[in-house]
């Protein structure tokens, strides 16, 4: 459809776009519509969901670009192995969410584990959330039985309600818009914490969240704590550390990038970049000119010069729109789900058009040449800090499934970082029809993993966890011993268990000793 129709009217009409199976050779926001989309909402008012997505548009971005090259030049640092990565939060959030208490136990959790990786690992940490955004949730069905009533499946706050009701299940575009206002709002808070007193080093002491109730535990992290405090305390006197290095943080956020509608309308142009492409376009052209004079006989010259003007003409609209650096300002990171990693898909060729950081589900499923392929195809330049691959393969399947990976990534020379999700393998359901997931499996896959890598002679850059800095209890096993018949007492997930607060803490503990 023509570019200059309005905004509500292209999205009416765009289900009669033909599907085309060539990927564009320019890119554009709304590339990906020329491709199937998978686990998109069936919004029943397209006019209504151009109208969110406009003013989404209209609206300032949450994210500055700046802060997307920062984190690309700090998972450069990680692909190189001076730090590490520590990804967490919901599985999904909820708007019921942001508030003042969640958000800060969400962030202190994260402040913590990250203190105890820092400790166990010698190494830096690049902390980032699950959080500000991750709104969406992919689903194995798009529809559920309720008591005997069908209605859509439970797909994210900015989607659909929760409620089982088949009219508050209906997919509702003014949801999108609710879920970039509280994502703002989260945002804004979660950058006043970490520029202030809440995430200064100092008093990490002081992070306890009150329900530490092992004593092991306390005495285990007072101790790492007083350690960490010794020694910024030692920089400090030495020169090494004022206030400001150690008072405030880096936080970067991510979601799933999921509901394209919503990611296409939070895209916008990062003119530093696009100057700087710009600017090396006008240098090659100067120097293909200056080539071009030297280069001997008129004549010769002449045909050149006749064969150049024709193909510049066709080049220089490519290279144009080619000069354009967009980036999504709805979050630092995005990945791309294990549902929706299709090579010739819609999700793909999103991604492939963006500069954030990219992160790739990669599950058992996954074929060691496809996943090469997908990574060339999201990261052409093979520029280190761009993609991550985020495995998740159950630990029963990780000595067999994930060497295959790792030699088809080393043999084709790519440059990614590799973090490990041991949650989203060990999910099984309770008698009562509870998810839940074992800790000792979730240590056992991380433990599989790291030991894979170096075997494999590779590096395990990081891991990504589905946890939370509440005292729930939605996963069994771990400090608390919890079993199924605890689950009942605090299970507060819409959608997958998450580790709770002391259960993410020993798991800190055991990565750290991993990492020594």
């Amino acid at each position: 459809l023509p570019a200059n129709l309005p905004l509500a009217v292209r999205y009416h009409t765009r289900e009669s776009k033909p599907h085309v199976d060539k990927m564009p050779a320019v890119w554009k926001p709304d590339s990906w519509r020329s491709k199937e989309a998978k686990q998109q909402p069936k919004y029943p008012c397209l006019k209504s969901l151009g109208t969110s997505c406009s003013t989404i548009r209209s609206m300032p971005p949450l994210v500055d670009a700046l802060e997307v090259r920062r984190l690309r030049e700090l998972l450069k640092k990680v692909n190189e192995g001076q730090m590490l990565i520590l990804q967490g939060g919901d599985c999904a959030e909820r708007f019921s969410d942001c508030t003042e208490a969640i958000i800060q136990v969400k962030l202190k959790i994260l402040l913590q584990m990250s203190l105890v990786l820092i400790w166990g690992s010698r190494k830096p940490v690049v902390r980032i959330g699950r959080i500000a955004g991750q709104y969406g949730k992919p689903r194995s069905k798009p529809t559920e039985q309720v008591d005997g009533v069908e209605m859509s499946s439970f797909k994210g706050d900015n989607v659909n309600c929760l409620d089982a009701d088949v009219k508050k299940r209906t997919p509702d575009p003014d949801r999108l818009l609710q879920g970039y206002f509280r994502s703002a709002v989260t945002l804004n808070y979660i950058r006043a914490l970490t520029r202030g007193g809440f995430a200064d080093l100092h008093n990490a002491s002081h992070w306890d969240l009150g329900f530490i109730k092992d004593e092991q535990l306390r005495k285990k992290y007072e101790d790492i704590a007083e350690r960490l405090l010794s020694s910024l305390e030692f920089l400090r006197v030495c020169g090494g550390a004022d206030a400001s290095s150690t008072n405030g943080i880096e936080f970067f956020t991510s979601h799933e990038g999921l509901v394209l509608d919503y990611e296409e309308a939070l895209t916008r142009i990062d003119s530093a970049v696009s100057e700087q492409r710009e600017k090396k376009k006008q240098d090659q052209e100067k120097q293909g000119e200056f080539k071009a004079k030297k280069e001997g006989d008129k004549a010769k010259n002449d045909n050149l010069k006749e064969d150049k003007t024709t193909s510049n003409k066709t080049e220089t609209v490519g290279e144009e729109d080619d000069a354009q650096a967009y980036y999504n300002s709805g979050a630092h990171f995005l990945w791309i789900g294990n549902r929706t990693r299709q090579l010739d898909g819609a999700h793909v060729e999103y991604f492939r058009g963006i500069i954030n950081p990219i992160g790739i589900k990669v599950g058992p499923s996954m074929p060691p040449v496809e996943l090469v392929e997908l990574i060339k195809k999201l990261d052409p330049l093979n520029e280190a800090g761009k993609v991550t691959l985020i495995t998740r393969l159950g630990y029963k399947n990780v000595e067999a499934k994930l060497p295959p990976l790792i030699r088809a990534v080393q043999k084709a020379g790519l440059k990614v970082n590799w973090i490990c999700d041991p949650c989203h393998g060990q999910t099984r359901a309770t008698k009562e029809g509870l998810k839940t997931r074992d800790f000792s499996e979730i240590l056992l896959e991380l433990q599989h993993t790291a030991k894979t890598h170096m075997k494999c002679n590779n590096r395990l850059h990081g891991v990504h966890f589905e946890m939370t800095g509440e005292d729930v209890t939605e996963c069994v096993g771990g400090p608390q011993q919890l079993l199924d018949e605890h689950l009942k007492a605090r299970y507060t997930s819409a959608c997958d268990p998450r580790l709770n607060y002391a259960q993410s803490m020993e798991m800190s503990f055991r990565l750290a000793k991993l990492l020594e």
